[in-house]
Protein backbone atom coordinates (compact mmCIF):
# COMPACT_ATOMS: atom_id res chain seq x y z
CA UNK A 1 0.00 0.00 0.00
CA UNK A 2 1.00 3.33 -0.75
CA UNK A 3 0.99 6.80 1.07
CA UNK A 4 -2.11 7.58 -1.13
CA UNK A 5 -4.03 4.68 0.35
CA UNK A 6 -6.43 5.23 3.23
CA UNK A 7 -6.05 4.32 6.84
CA UNK A 8 -9.20 3.86 9.09
CA UNK A 9 -8.47 5.22 12.78
CA UNK A 10 -11.36 3.96 14.87
CA UNK A 11 -11.23 6.47 18.51
CA UNK A 12 -13.46 4.66 21.50
CA UNK A 13 -14.80 5.83 24.43
CA UNK A 14 -11.40 5.41 26.57
CA UNK A 15 -9.72 8.10 28.14
CA UNK A 16 -6.40 9.34 26.27
CA UNK A 17 -8.01 10.77 23.32
CA UNK A 18 -4.74 12.48 23.38
CA UNK A 19 -3.21 9.96 21.63
CA UNK A 20 -6.50 9.66 19.03
CA UNK A 21 -5.48 14.01 18.02
CA UNK A 22 -1.61 13.16 17.75
CA UNK A 23 -2.48 10.58 15.60
CA UNK A 24 -4.69 12.53 13.68
CA UNK A 25 -1.92 15.17 13.55
CA UNK A 26 0.87 13.22 12.16
CA UNK A 27 -1.21 11.70 9.37
CA UNK A 28 -2.68 14.70 7.91
CA UNK A 29 0.96 16.82 8.44
CA UNK A 30 2.11 14.30 6.20
CA UNK A 31 -0.54 14.09 3.26
CA UNK A 32 -2.59 10.66 4.48
CA UNK A 33 -5.97 10.36 3.56
CA UNK A 34 -7.82 8.94 7.01
CA UNK A 35 -11.19 7.57 7.21
CA UNK A 36 -12.34 8.24 10.89
CA UNK A 37 -14.83 6.69 13.25
CA UNK A 38 -15.71 7.94 16.60
CA UNK A 39 -17.92 5.52 18.73
CA UNK A 40 -21.20 7.21 20.85
CA UNK A 41 -19.04 7.13 24.06
CA UNK A 42 -16.13 9.65 22.18
CA UNK A 43 -18.76 12.49 22.96
CA UNK A 44 -18.77 11.36 26.43
CA UNK A 45 -15.12 11.45 26.92
CA UNK A 46 -14.49 15.06 25.21
CA UNK A 47 -16.87 16.23 28.07
CA UNK A 48 -15.33 14.86 30.43
CA UNK A 49 -11.93 15.19 29.95
CA UNK A 50 -11.61 18.54 28.20
CA UNK A 51 -15.43 20.18 28.59
CA UNK A 52 -15.62 20.30 24.81
CA UNK A 53 -18.81 19.06 22.80
CA UNK A 54 -17.78 17.37 19.64
CA UNK A 55 -20.18 17.50 17.13
CA UNK A 56 -22.04 14.73 15.94
CA UNK A 57 -22.51 15.85 11.80
CA UNK A 58 -19.49 14.33 9.60
CA UNK A 59 -18.53 17.48 7.99
CA UNK A 60 -18.25 19.43 11.67
CA UNK A 61 -16.89 16.36 13.34
CA UNK A 62 -14.21 16.74 10.65
CA UNK A 63 -13.01 20.46 11.15
CA UNK A 64 -13.33 19.95 15.22
CA UNK A 65 -10.79 17.20 14.84
CA UNK A 66 -8.03 19.59 12.33
CA UNK A 67 -9.28 22.04 14.93
CA UNK A 68 -8.16 19.78 17.85
CA UNK A 69 -5.07 18.69 15.76
CA UNK A 70 -4.03 21.96 14.14
CA UNK A 71 -3.03 20.50 11.14
CA UNK A 72 -5.10 21.20 7.77
CA UNK A 73 -3.13 19.08 5.00
CA UNK A 74 -4.32 15.56 3.95
CA UNK A 75 -7.70 14.53 3.56
CA UNK A 76 -10.14 13.64 6.67
CA UNK A 77 -13.56 11.46 6.82
CA UNK A 78 -15.67 11.05 9.55
CA UNK A 79 -18.03 8.99 9.58
CA UNK A 80 -21.00 8.04 12.04
CA UNK A 81 -20.60 5.14 14.39
CA UNK A 82 -24.40 3.90 12.74
CA UNK A 83 -23.53 4.60 9.28
CA UNK A 84 -22.75 0.60 8.69
CA UNK A 85 -23.39 1.18 4.77
CA UNK A 86 -19.81 3.02 4.54
CA UNK A 87 -16.94 2.30 2.39
CA UNK A 88 -14.75 0.69 5.55
CA UNK A 89 -17.70 -1.99 6.72
CA UNK A 90 -16.37 -3.69 3.17
CA UNK A 91 -13.25 -6.49 2.36
CA UNK A 92 -13.36 -4.45 -1.19
CA UNK A 93 -12.53 -1.83 0.28
CA UNK A 94 -8.23 -1.17 0.39
CA UNK A 95 -6.54 0.38 2.62
CA UNK A 96 -3.27 0.51 4.53
CA UNK A 97 -5.18 -0.76 7.58
CA UNK A 98 -6.67 0.32 10.71
CA UNK A 99 -5.89 1.84 14.16
CA UNK A 100 -7.66 2.13 17.18
CA UNK A 101 -6.53 4.78 19.03
CA UNK A 102 -7.55 4.57 22.41
CA UNK A 103 -9.39 1.08 22.46
CA UNK A 104 -11.37 0.62 25.49
CA UNK A 105 -11.87 -2.52 27.07
CA UNK A 106 -15.47 -2.80 25.96
CA UNK A 107 -14.47 -1.62 21.94
CA UNK A 108 -11.79 -4.58 22.64
CA UNK A 109 -14.75 -7.40 24.01
CA UNK A 110 -16.95 -6.98 21.20
CA UNK A 111 -14.20 -7.34 18.40
CA UNK A 112 -12.83 -10.51 20.24
CA UNK A 113 -16.00 -11.90 19.96
CA UNK A 114 -16.65 -11.17 16.65
CA UNK A 115 -19.54 -8.50 17.39
CA UNK A 116 -20.01 -5.48 14.46
CA UNK A 117 -23.01 -3.48 16.26
CA UNK A 118 -21.42 -0.37 15.27
CA UNK A 119 -18.96 0.65 12.52
CA UNK A 120 -16.27 0.73 14.74
CA UNK A 121 -16.62 -2.82 15.32
CA UNK A 122 -17.09 -4.05 11.82
CA UNK A 123 -14.35 -2.02 10.27
CA UNK A 124 -12.14 -3.64 12.48
CA UNK A 125 -13.98 -7.03 11.82
CA UNK A 126 -12.97 -6.56 8.55
CA UNK A 127 -9.35 -5.92 9.27
CA UNK A 128 -9.30 -9.13 10.57
CA UNK A 129 -11.86 -11.68 8.05
CA UNK A 130 -9.28 -10.53 5.07
CA UNK A 131 -6.06 -10.31 6.66
CA UNK A 132 -5.54 -7.07 7.18
CA UNK A 133 -3.22 -4.88 9.62
CA UNK A 134 -5.40 -4.18 12.99
CA UNK A 135 -3.54 -2.08 15.64
CA UNK A 136 -5.04 -2.13 18.85
CA UNK A 137 -3.77 0.61 21.22
CA UNK A 138 -5.50 -0.21 24.58
CA UNK A 139 -5.62 2.35 27.07
CA UNK A 140 -6.59 0.89 30.55
CA UNK A 141 -4.95 -0.35 34.09
CA UNK A 142 -4.69 -2.86 35.32
CA UNK A 143 -5.65 -5.13 32.90
CA UNK A 144 -8.48 -8.12 34.41
CA UNK A 145 -7.66 -11.42 33.17
CA UNK A 146 -10.71 -10.82 31.21
CA UNK A 147 -9.42 -7.92 29.83
CA UNK A 148 -5.67 -10.05 28.88
CA UNK A 149 -7.68 -12.86 27.03
CA UNK A 150 -9.16 -10.90 24.73
CA UNK A 151 -6.26 -8.91 24.12
CA UNK A 152 -4.87 -12.52 23.55
CA UNK A 153 -7.58 -13.71 21.61
CA UNK A 154 -7.23 -10.57 19.01
CA UNK A 155 -3.44 -10.93 19.09
CA UNK A 156 -3.79 -14.78 18.24
CA UNK A 157 -6.40 -13.35 15.46
CA UNK A 158 -3.70 -11.28 13.58
CA UNK A 159 -3.88 -7.77 15.58
CA UNK A 160 -1.32 -6.31 16.69
CA UNK A 161 -1.22 -4.70 20.22
CA UNK A 162 0.68 -1.78 21.41
CA UNK A 163 -0.38 -0.44 24.85
CA UNK A 164 -0.44 2.94 25.38
CA UNK A 165 2.85 2.93 27.84
CA UNK A 166 5.52 5.91 26.67
CA UNK A 167 9.77 5.25 26.64
CA UNK A 168 11.67 7.63 28.64
CA UNK A 169 15.37 6.79 26.32
CA UNK A 170 14.18 9.51 24.05
CA UNK A 171 14.15 11.74 27.13
CA UNK A 172 10.82 13.26 26.79
CA UNK A 173 10.18 16.60 28.23
CA UNK A 174 6.70 17.21 27.57
CA UNK A 175 3.58 14.92 27.75
CA UNK A 176 3.45 15.48 23.96
CA UNK A 177 6.40 13.89 23.76
CA UNK A 178 5.44 10.56 25.52
CA UNK A 179 2.16 10.85 23.83
CA UNK A 180 3.85 10.70 20.33
CA UNK A 181 6.43 7.88 20.93
CA UNK A 182 3.06 5.74 21.88
CA UNK A 183 2.00 6.97 18.37
CA UNK A 184 5.28 6.38 16.62
CA UNK A 185 5.27 3.08 17.71
CA UNK A 186 1.29 2.36 16.63
CA UNK A 187 1.77 3.60 13.32
CA UNK A 188 5.37 1.50 12.28
CA UNK A 189 3.09 -1.46 12.74
CA UNK A 190 1.04 -0.13 10.01
CA UNK A 191 4.68 0.47 7.98
CA UNK A 192 4.32 4.22 8.09
CA UNK A 193 7.06 6.63 9.57
CA UNK A 194 5.40 9.89 9.58
CA UNK A 195 5.61 10.86 13.52
CA UNK A 196 9.75 12.53 14.72
CA UNK A 197 10.94 10.57 16.69
CA UNK A 198 14.38 9.78 18.44
CA UNK A 199 14.52 6.29 17.86
CA UNK A 200 16.88 3.85 19.97
CA UNK A 201 20.34 3.55 18.49
CA UNK A 202 22.32 1.61 21.15
CA UNK A 203 24.02 2.80 24.53
CA UNK A 204 26.28 5.91 24.23
CA UNK A 205 29.65 5.45 24.21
Amino acid sequence: MSLSSPIVIGVSGASGLIYAVRTIKFLLRAGQIIQLVASKAVHQVWQAEQGIKMPAQPEKQALFWRQQADEWGGELTCHPPTHIGAAIASGSYRTIGMLIIPCSMSTVAKISAGLSSDLLERAADVQLKEGGKLVIVPRETPFSLIHLENLTRLARAGARIVPAIPAWYHRPQTIEDLVDFVVARALDQLGLDCVPLQRWQGPIQ
